[in-house]
């Protein structure tokens, strides 16, 4: 009786396996979906931004000394020709009174030997080498008065400091920046876009900036593309202009911008998919797995048109409402079950 017994025990093992395995074949697969709308094929796009001034000056002393004085702070506005910073002009007034002493020396000379040039009794060729050491002496001035009046640090354009970078006291070096003038008059806002959505803007297309730091929305203006792409991130950089007359916008806020590109003529009224679910048989044929009433996944056979940022057009294979899959059919074959 016991072998008999462990027999049929074995079956209904077996038999129980065999039902746990079927049911589990047959659970639904799991997929995230998305209903095709016509209305909603061209979402708008939102992205992080920084607010960065329209152009920004170095100023630097043209020579090398030690700075007397600076005469501007961070986030002072300065008008252009404003003084900025002077440097120790000892020396350079020094250099400047022995050249103003030669000229007059060789001013003198030329005075008193044009009376014997004129009388005829002076050699042409020592008249000329008195006309060349006033010339020597007359740039050798000009030189010396361009060395003292660089001594003066005067901002070449108008803005707001943005930075200053030697103080009094410190040695300044030729062409290092003393100060940087920032011009915020009206502003950009930098914002870094995917390669794959980089197309769907333009020049002119719509923005809305929206800046926490001073509660307020913008309009965008101009739109300037980058056209090289960061080599880790394949991504490009997209400049707005924004206009700044109360100077509220600061180089560095955050800003939070939404781009509403417009809707292409021969795409009107035509639903769009993430490009990544639409897939090929291996021929020229293209598909997409959508879901019936009865939860059961089909392909079907679309044609798309453009491209526009991660999107694909739907031009013909599906109706409005119809529910695609758009992540996990990697999973699925004809008729499976599935669950969204």
């Amino acid at each position: 009786m016991k072998p008999i017994v462990l027999s049929l025990l074995a079956i209904l093992a077996l038999s129980s396996c065999g039902e746990n395995r079927e049911k589990v074949a047959k659970a639904p697969t799991r997929v995230v979906t998305e209903v095709i709308s016509a209305t909603t094929g061209h979402p708008n796009q939102t992205y992080v931004g920084i607010v960065e001034e329209r152009e920004a000056t170095a100023v630097s002393f043209t020579g090398m000394g030690v700075v007397k004085r600076v005469l501007v702070s961070e986030g002072q506005t300065v008008g252009r020709g404003q003084l900025i910073a002077e440097m120790d002009d000892t020396q350079a007034r020094n250099l400047l009174a022995g050249a103003e002493a030669q000229m007059s020396q060789a001013s003198d000379a030329l005075g008193r030997y044009q009376m014997l040039h004129d009388n005829g009794s002076l050699p042409e060729v020592q008249w000329v080498e008195i006309q060349s050491k006033v010339a020597q002496a007359k740039s050798q001035l000009e030189v010396a008065r361009k060395n003292l009046a660089d001594c003066r640090l005067v901002a070449p354009v108008g803005g707001v400091i943005g930075k200053r970078a030697v103080k009094a006291g410190e040695t300044a070096l030729p062409s290092q920046a003393v100060v940087t003038i920032l011009d915020i008059g009206s502003v950009k806002v930098k914002v870094s876009m995917p390669e794959t959505e980089i197309s769907a803007i333009q020049a002119h297309t719509p923005t809305l900036i929206n800046v926490e730091a001073v509660g307020k929305t913008f309009s965008g203006g101009t739109i300037e593309k980058g056209v090289q792409a960061d080599p880790l991130t394949h991504s490009y950089d997209v400049r707005i202009a924004v206009s700044n007359s109360d100077r509220k916008l600061l180089p560095g806020m955050v800003a939070s911008v939404q781009f509403t590109p417009a809707e292409p003529q021969h795409s009107h009224q035509l639903p769009t998919v993430p490009v990544t679910a639409v897939q090929s048989n291996g021929g020229a044929h293209l598909f997409v797995w959508t879901v019936d009433s009865d939860s059961t996944a089909h392909r079907t056979a679309v044609s798309v048109g453009e491209t526009i940022g991660n999107r694909i057009v739907l031009s013909d294979g599906v109706d409005d409402g119809q529910r695609i899959i758009t992540e996990g059919y990697q999973k699925l074959s004809e008729g499976t079950k599935v669950i969204f």
